[in-house]
């Protein structure tokens, strides 16, 4: 069993930047891919990026490329997610999630974080 948890949002000017993380437990992130999601109120879902387990491949939704970095330390056990050049429109609840390979379906992420919130207004 694997906990998750996400650390690093707030409230942040829009062209500010704040940094994600999100630490495993009980298990290693080696074998995993990890996804970012956020949820806006009233929004759908959306995955943000997501970082093979080897951390070699990366993608990224065409709404935050450019802007935001994914990358993971297996050694802490830590995936990151650094988002630069905020906007307003990038307000939501962000959560990590891992699964076998990096893909656009939510249900074949096996454990989910808690979420954190990221607020982007001046």
């Amino acid at each position: 069993q694997m906990s998750l948890v996400e650390s690093g949002g707030g409230l942040v000017q829009p062209g500010g930047s704040l940094g994600l993380s999100c630490a495993a437990a009980g298990s290693t992130l080696d074998w995993y891919a990890v996804a970012w999601f956020r949820q806006a109120p009233g929004k759908e879902r959306e995955r943000v990026s997501c970082i093979s387990a080897s951390g070699s491949s990366t993608n990224y939704a065409d709404s935050v490329k450019g802007r935001f970095t994914i990358s993971r330390d297996n050694a802490k056990n830590t995936a990151y997610l650094q988002m630069n050049s905020l906007k307003p429109e990038d307000t939501a609840v962000y959560y990590c999630a891992v699964a076998g390979f990096c893909t656009d379906y939510g249900n074949e992420y096996v454990y989910w974080g808690q979420g954190t919130q990221v607020t982007v207004s001046s």
